[in-house]
């Protein structure tokens, strides 16, 4: 027997949006299969499933065999109904994907950054995208900084940003609604979500354009931490005078550094051992641009100075950019079908 029980949380989404996922999970259903998958009353479900044909949201598919009775209608999702829309800003460019709401990729681009200049080439950027998309009904923006509920609170060097309300200025701007994200918690939901990880601990390591971060996933939760400033590992001090950053440039100040310098396998090492004695997640992911397998294995070595092997993390690597995009999706995903 299916379970119906629902958390607090479902119980108090609005029934279009229990419906909608449904749908869009199963692929197909009849009104009795999402009324006992979703415990909402036969009745319930047919007046919302009429609307939504009327919308154009689903589409009737046929009838399903009959075993005695009136046989039952069979309902599919459109999947072009609505498009989504995941962009990430870096130094270097701006990458976007246009996708619809089975996650299917329609279109893929990378653009020159917007990121050095102001946010009205992010907003021309997406004015162009929505034009020729008009279906496009949630946009998730990833950005390398500190993000509190839209607005971004930690971005150096690009000032132009700071404590700029991203969220709330192209929602106006497009009446769409908007997520904002930091780079990296987006890339440690993307890589869960690639692998289908649930219920872990992981942590993604980003060395990265502007300076290293990391994304937090406890027991299949991202933290943000009370004020938006988790995974910002570039203060971490680890030495007499010396943070984690400083560490890693080796008296340089050249953020996109190549890690191969044993005072830099110590650093990275040492913050495994801090991650290991604080969260013990099950696994490090790190970008398979930044590392290689030899590099990773001196890493597990000289981290095992600080923690007892048994300890340690998996190290693992994996397409950055990949994971980031897959993040962002997921989070415009949710908020297509919670907020369209």
């Amino acid at each position: 027997m299916t379970n119906v029980f629902k958390t607090p949380k479902e119980l108090n989404e609005p029934l279009i949006y229990r419906i909608r996922a449904g749908l869009i999970l199963l692929g197909s259903a009849t009104k009795a299969e999402l009324s006992q998958r979703l415990g909402i009353s036969f009745p319930t479900i047919s007046k919302f499933i009429a609307q939504m044909e009327k919308d154009g949201e689903i589409r009737y598919t046929g009838d399903d065999d009959s075993s005695g009775g009136r046989r039952a209608k069979r309902y599919t999702y459109d999947p072009e109904f609505m498009l989504g829309l995941a962009i990430f800003i870096e130094k270097n460019e701006t990458n976007y994907s246009i996708f619809n709401c089975l996650g299917q990729v329609k279109e893929q681009g990378t653009k020159p950054s917007v990121i050095q200049q102001d946010a009205q080439m992010l907003g021309d950027l997406i004015e162009t995208l929505i034009e020729k998309y008009p279906r496009l009904r949630s946009i998730a923006i990833g950005v390398p900084g500190a993000v509190e509920n839209g607005k971004i609170i930690f971005i150096p060097p690009y000032q132009q940003y700071f404590n700029y309300d991203l969220k709330g200025e192209f929602e106006s701007k497009f009446q769409i609604p908007v997520v904002v994200e930091n780079d990296m918690n987006a890339s440690v939901l993307g890589y869960a979500s690639n692998y289908e990880i649930e219920n872990e601990s992981l942590i993604y390591l980003y060395f990265g354009q502007n300076g290293p971060g990391s994304g937090i996933m406890i027991n299949g939760d991202v933290v943000r931490g009370s004020t938006f400033f988790s995974g910002e590992i570039s203060f971490v001090p680890q030495y007499d005078n010396r943070t984690f950053l400083q560490a890693l440039q080796n008296g340089g100040s050249n953020h996109r550094m190549l890690l191969a310098e044993d005072n830099q396998i110590d650093a990275i090492a040492r913050l495994i051992a801090t991650f290991t004695a604080i969260i013990n997640p099950r696994t490090v992911v790190f970008c398979d641009d930044e590392v290689d397998e030899v590099l990773l294995n001196k890493i597990v070595d000289r981290s095992s100075a600080y923690i007892p092997q048994e300890h340690l993390p998996q190290l693992l690597r994996s397409n950055w950019r990949e994971d980031y995009l897959a993040g962002l999706q997921n989070l415009a995903l949710n908020l297509m079908i919670t907020d369209s």
